[in-house]
């Protein structure tokens, strides 16, 4: 671990969570999170914050869920930024109030996240990443990660694409559960060979997976990894020397409780998507609400960067470098 530091560290409000890391230019970064009295409250709105090479800028809030024709106020959800190439920064964002009835927003900013424009609302049926960030596939098109929590259908992962820019949006089908694996929240990593990979968050004990051998049209039904997965989510991704990488909390599922203690927070890596080996513990001490949602990117420099909730009060953020890993 190179640095480990507190981004925000004397918050406004007492309870944060979700947050998502992107970086704008060399050795700058900005983070989002949501932050309220509580999660689900009406208060909880979106902010974000710099890092301007040096450290971290006092955070400021871009969003919240007032609604413009008058009617109740709604909570904010799980900030996803995305910066690709020749296009403006994108802050994906939901609005709703709970996961089952949310829906996507989304704003953007041509200046790193100093100023943002208007929110709008994504097409109907198009929520945005719902946890992970975004991937740009070698045609140029932008693939999405999604789900969807229904009291209906149980918990779906699917994707969403556009081939331009983030005008228009088309999704796939439903990935199809497997052997009976409820999953959301997924990150998607790039293999030599052409194919993808999700990593999902599970509700049965294990981080699960999917393939596509199409660029992202259709995907394989879901199966279960060698890593543990207390029903909390996960972030993954591609490093340059092709190693994958994800960050996650490495303990036990208890089915009685339907989830299992977000700690220890680890990193493990992988050749494969297939044998992990873990190489790191970030966060090890118990705690109440424990260390959780990490959000992973490797900057040009060739550095990890993650971001965390800690304890659901304060967003941590650590540097490794995977050389040594």
């Amino acid at each position: 671990m190179i640095s480990s530091e507190w981004i925000n560290p004397d918050p406004p409000y007492p309870e944060c969570h979700a947050s998502t890391i992107v970086e704008v230019a060399s050795g700058k970064l900005v983070a989002a999170w949501f932050g309220g009295t509580k999660e689900r409250n009406p208060d909880v709105s979106i902010y974000i914050a710099q890092h301007d090479g040096t450290h971290w800028l006092p955070a400021v809030k871009v969003a919240d869920g007032v609604q413009a024709d008058g009617s109740p106020r709604l909570p904010t959800w799980n900030p996803v930024l995305f910066a690709p190439k020749d296009a403006p920064l994108q802050l994906f964002y939901k609005v709703g109030p709970d996961p089952s009835t949310w829906w996507g927003m989304v704003t953007t900013s041509g200046d790193s996240g100093k100023t943002w424009d208007t929110p709008h609302r994504l097409p109907d049926g198009i929520l945005g990443p719902i946890k992970n960030k975004p991937v740009v596939l070698p045609d140029g098109s932008w693939l999405s990660p999604t789900s969807t929590e229904s009291s209906k259908d149980g918990w779906l992962v699917h994707f969403e694409r556009s081939s331009d820019g983030g005008k228009t949006w088309e999704k796939t089908a439903p990935v199809k559960k497997g052997p009976a694996f409820d999953a959301i929240q997924p990150s998607i990593l790039f293999h030599k060979d052409g194919q993808l990979q999700a990593l999902c968050r599970s509700k049965q004990g294990v981080v699960v997976q999917t393939w596509s051998k199409d660029g992202g049209r259709t995907w394989s039904a879901l199966t279960a990894t060698t890593l543990p997965n207390p029903n909390s989510g996960t972030d993954a991704l591609t490093l340059s020397d092709g190693r994958q990488l994800i960050a996650y909390n490495h303990s036990a599922h208890r089915p009685e409780e339907a989830k299992g203690d977000r700690w220890p927070l680890d990193v493990a890596i992988s050749d494969d998507g297939l044998e992990w080996k873990r190489v790191i513990t970030l966060e090890t001490e118990p705690c109440p609400a424990g260390y959780a949602y990490p959000a992973v990117i490797q900057t040009a420099d060739g550095k990890v960067h993650i971001t965390y909730t800690h304890n659901r009060q304060r967003i941590k953020h650590v540097v490794l470098d995977p050389a040594k890993l």
